[in-house]
C-alpha cells in the first residue's frame, strides 16, 4: 500500500538512537506503508548527545532532522509525540517535561529506575490526560502476534482457571567476562541489570496474559563477574559511547546478572520467573507458558511465529499440544502483512507498537500499556530486589556444603 500522505500529520521526536531507537525508527518507517493509518507518521527529529553521531543516525534511519538537546526536540512545533529511547535514569525527567509541553509520549521499558520515579510520571501522564495527551509504556512483545493471540484465547476462557504462569527470559551476551562495563552494567544509569532489562518484559507479560497482577514475590538475584573492563577514556559508558578497545581498567559491575522469583498472582495461580545475561546459547530466549484447568499454551520468542496449546476438554486418547502458525489474517496484526505461513520477525513488533498508539492518539483512547502499567512492572521489580536482598527464599540444607 502507498504511503497516505492525505491523512493528518503526527510528527514523531525521538531521543536515542541506538538499539532501541534503531527499532522504533524502522516502527515510525514502516507503519504508515503497511497499515492503513488515521495520522500520517513524520519522522520529524532525532536527538543524540553527539553532533556528529545523532546527524549519521538521522540520514541512516529516515529522521528529516537532528537535536542535540533534548529540550530543544520537545519544543519544536513538527513534533506532537516525543518517543524515550535512553537509558532509564533520564526517562522520568523527559517524559514529564514532554507531557507538561504538550506532547504525547513513548517511553521505552521499564517505565524508570524507581518506583518513585515510576509514580511521578504517572501523575504527570494521568494530568496531561485531562489535555488530552497520552503516554504509553513500549513492552513491544505484547505486539507479537503469537502472544497477541494467547491473550485473546485465555480472555475468552479457553484455559478456564489459571494455575500456573512461568516466564524464562535468557540471553548470554555477558557470558565473557571481559565484555566491557556499558551503561546497563551500572545502576545509576540501568537501575538494574537483567532484572529490569528483561525481567520488565517477563513481568508485564505474565501480568498481561493472566489479566491480573502479581500480589507478591521471592526472589534471589546474583552478580557472577564483578568486575568489568573500562573503555578508554571512559570511567562508566553511557548509551551512545564509542566502541573503544577496552583498557586494562577495570570498574565495578554494580547490577545482578541473574534472577529468579515467584510470586503469586491476584486470583492465587503460581507465578515463576528466570532471567538471565549468562546462559550460554541463549540468545533471545523469552519462553511463556501458561496453565489452566481447561488448557495450556506455550510460547517461544525465538520461534515467534508459533503458539502451542493443549485443549484439556478433548479425550485423553487423541488430546497434546498442537501447533498454532500464527500467520493467518485472522490472527492479530495480521491482516495487513503477507499470505498465510509467511512469518514476522522481531522488528514487526515495534510497527505493531506504533500503529496501536497511532490510532489511540487519533480516537482520543488511553494506550496499551499506559503509565499506569509500566509502574505496576515497576513496583514489582522494586519487590524482587527487596526480596533478593534479604535473601528471602534460601533456606541451607542440612549436611549440604555451605
Amino acid at each position: 500500500m502507498p504511503y497516505d500522505n492525505s491523512a493528518p500529520a503526527l510528527g514523531v521526536g525521538m531521543i536515542g538512537y541506538a538499539f532501541m531507537g534503531a527499532a522504533h525508527s524502522q516502527g515510525w518507517r514502516t507503519v504508515g506503508r503497511v497499515f492503513d493509518l488515521p495520522l500520517s507518521p513524520v519522522m520529524s527529529a532525532v536527538c543524540g548527545r553527539d553532533p556528529e553521531g545523532v546527524k549519521a543516525a538521522a540520514g541512516r534511519l529516515g529522521w528529516a532532522a537532528a537535536e542535540t538537546d533534548w529540550r530543544a526536540l520537545i519544543e519544536r512545533d513538527d513534533v506532537q509525540l516525543v518517543d524515550i529511547c535512553t537509558p532509564g535514569d533520564s526517562h522520568a525527567e523527559i517524559a514529564i517535561a514532554a507531557l507538561a509541553a504538550g506532547k504525547h509520549v513513548l517511553c521505552e521499558k521499564p517505565l524508570a529506575n524507581s518506583v518513585e520515579e515510576a509514580e511521578a510520571m504517572v501523575e504527570a501522564a494521568r494530568a496531561a490526560r485531562e489535555r488530552g495527551q497520552l503516554a504509553m509504556v513500549g513492552f513491544n512483545y505484547r505486539r507479537t502476534p503469537a502472544l497477541a493471540l494467547a491473550r485473546r484465547m485465555v480472555a475468552e476462557g479457553r484455559l478456564g482457571t489459571l494455575r500456573h504462569v512461568r516466564v524464562t527470559y535468557l540471553q548470554d551476551w555477558l557470558v565473557d567476562p571481559d565484555f566491557p562495563l556499558t551503561w546497563r552494567l551500572r545502576k545509576e544509569t540501568a537501575g538494574s541489570g537483567a532484572l529490569g532489562d528483561l525481567g520488565a518484559h517477563a513481568v508485564d507479560l505474565a501480568q498481561h496474559l493472566a489479566g491480573e497482577p502479581l500480589a507478591g514475590v521471592s526472589a534471589q538475584s546474583v552478580t557472577f563477574v564483578g568486575e568489568r573492563p573500562l573503555l578508554d577514556g571512559q570511567s562508566g559508558v553511557r548509551a551512545g559511547a564509542r566502541n573503544d578497545a577496552p583498557s586494562g581498567a577495570r570498574g565495578p559491575v554494580t547490577v545482578d546478572d541473574a534472577a529468579v522469583f515467584h510470586g503469586r498472582l491476584a486470583s492465587g495461580a503460581m507465578a515463576s520467573f528466570e532471567v538471565s545475561r549468562v546462559a550460554a546459547g541463549r540468545k533471545n530466549a523469552l519462553c511463556v507458558e501458561l496453565n489452566g484447568t481447561l488448557g495450556s499454551l506455550t510460547f517461544d520468542l525465538e520461534r515467534l511465529n508459533e503458539l502451542n496449546f493443549y485443549d484439556n476438554t478433548q479425550d485423553p486418547a487423541e488430546a497434546g499440544f498442537r501447533r498454532i502458525q500464527v500467520t493467518e489474517s485472522a490472527h492479530p496484526y495480521l491482516e495487513a502483512w503477507w499470505p498465510p505461513g509467511h512469518g514476522l520477525g522481531y522488528e514487526h513488533t515495534f510497527v505493531h507498537q506504533a500503529r496501536d498508539l497511532v490510532h489511540a492518539v487519533a480516537e482520543g483512547k488511553g494506550p496499551q500499556p499506559d503509565f499506569e502499567d509500566g509502574l505496576r512492572v515497576q513496583r514489582v521489580l522494586a519487590a524482587v530486589e527487596e526480596s533478593a536482598e534479604k535473601n528471602s527464599v534460601y533456606t541451607p540444607i542440612p549436611g549440604s556444603p555451605a
